[in-house]
């Protein structure tokens, strides 16, 4: 198998060479893009602050396949059996109910002790971290509101956690020597058409402004905000639309979030990524499949995919945008969701990286869209698995589907035992 791999290899760089393109660089390229997996996928976002607790905010993870993770030691282990089977660099996204307490923590108190065991355990597996706020499936979130409540009480327990979690970001950034990015994500809306609008984005946007207010490391921490179409139970209204949250990062200068199932079912976010860079200094990608609306499916290497990727090398956003993955599929053998998923992004970034970019962009320039198109399909036949191949045996991954007999095998010695 290695034989023809290398073989593979050696036809295959000949071939994207005739069209000026380096595979060799183009797998160094690849190195230096991290995506940040989820820790959700792997108990369908329960977390551990009170696991039989059920899911609000518009959030559901629909299936019920046994052996997910039960505790911070199950999950972890469940994320390092994915992570042999991707290639490449990789990040952990954590939600603050991950937190890990001998006692009950109140969210609005939680510290960078309660995150301690996640720290020891993405150094010595060489990851960095990023954080989110967890603004749902609690008390105080069950009538849909959050940051923009109209009872000053409890928008304040909101925003005090959400200055805790900043804190606990920067930590992260500050033990991994790489800076955690936290994204605010809040369910805020109504099921049916509000009469005033307005206020309730006024109170999110002075909200938000007292979360952020406290001056942190930009070499540990990073302030994302994410917005959303609807959700269950917010249908008609978010407070958070896309246009508040563009109109906040742009005059705030924090980093956007745009994830994937968050707009009209005909809007793609690889078509806002141009717009967003003019305004933003750094954007935040969930990159997710929906279904019909936000259903978080496992990614696919489908166009919009490829797309998303497209745009980051296209425009040499290396160090502008940050890629997550944001998808919990309760109905399948979840560490295969993970390694299904991560690898196809990883994939898309490099037919991405593969593009004889410099040729087409040639062809654009003199007017030559037929030359254009020709080229945009051809180079799509271009031998791109063979190049993903060695990339898998150089960091020691499976090169094709040999990677299901491991997740087989996890699944038959650990997880049928929970």
């Amino acid at each position: 198998m290695t034989t023809h791999i290398h073989q593979a290899w050696e036809l295959a760089k000949q071939r994207f060479a005739a069209v000026g393109v380096d595979a060799d660089e183009a797998l160094r390229q690849l190195d230096r893009l991290p995506v940040s997996m989820h820790c959700w996928q792997g108990d369908d976002v329960a977390g551990f602050e009170n696991p039989q607790g059920g899911l609000t905010g518009g959030i559901q993870a629909t299936g019920n396949y046994p052996g997910k993770a039960r505790n911070a030691d199950e999950l972890r282990a469940d994320l390092e059996q994915a992570m042999r089977l991707i290639p490449g660099p990789k990040r952990l996204n954590l939600h603050a109910i991950y937190r890990e307490a001998d006692a009950p923590v109140a969210r609005n108190e939680i510290k960078p002790q309660h995150f301690e065991n996640w720290v020891a355990w993405a150094r010595k597996q060489q990851l960095g971290l990023d954080f989110n706020p967890s603004c749902f499936s609690h008390p105080l979130s069950a009538d849909g509101f959050t940051l923009s409540h109209a009872n000053p009480e409890i928008r304040q327990f909101w925003i005090e956690h959400c200055q805790a979690s900043r804190r606990v970001s920067a930590y992260f950034g500050e033990q991994l020597g790489t800076p955690s990015v936290m994204n605010i994500w809040i369910p805020d809306g109504m099921k049916d058409m509000p009469v005033d609008r307005l206020a309730p984005r006024q109170r999110l946007l002075s909200a938000l402004d007292e979360v952020i207010s406290e001056k942190l490391n930009p070499a540990h921490h990073i302030d994302a905000v994410e917005s959303k179409l609807f959700g269950i139970g917010a249908e008609s209204y978010t407070v958070g639309s896309n246009e508040f949250c563009l109109g906040y990062a742009a005059s705030r200068q924090t980093a956007l979030c745009l994830d994937a199932g968050h707009f009209h079912p005909t809007e793609v976010i690889s078509d806002k990524i141009s717009s967003a860079m003019l305004y933003v200094p750094r954007l935040l990608l969930h990159v997710s499949r929906p279904v019909r609306w936000d259903s978080d499916h496992v990614v696919l290497l489908d166009d919009e995919t490829q797309a998303i990727a497209s745009e980051i090398i296209r425009h040499d956003l290396f160090d502008r945008v940050h890629i997550g993955l944001d998808f919990f599929d309760a109905s399948i053998n979840r560490i295969a969701a993970w390694v299904i998923g991560t690898r196809n992004m990883k994939k898309a970034l490099l037919r991405a990286l593969l593009e004889p970019t410099a040729l087409l962009r040639q062809l654009e320039r003199e007017g030559d869209y037929t030359g254009r198109l020709a080229l945009l399909e051809e180079q799509k036949s271009l031998p791109w698995q063979a190049v993903w191949e060695m990339y898998c045996q150089q960091h020691d991954a499976p090169a094709d589907a040999a990677w299901l007999t491991a997740v087989r095998h996890y699944e038959q010695h650990v997880l049928s035992k929970r």
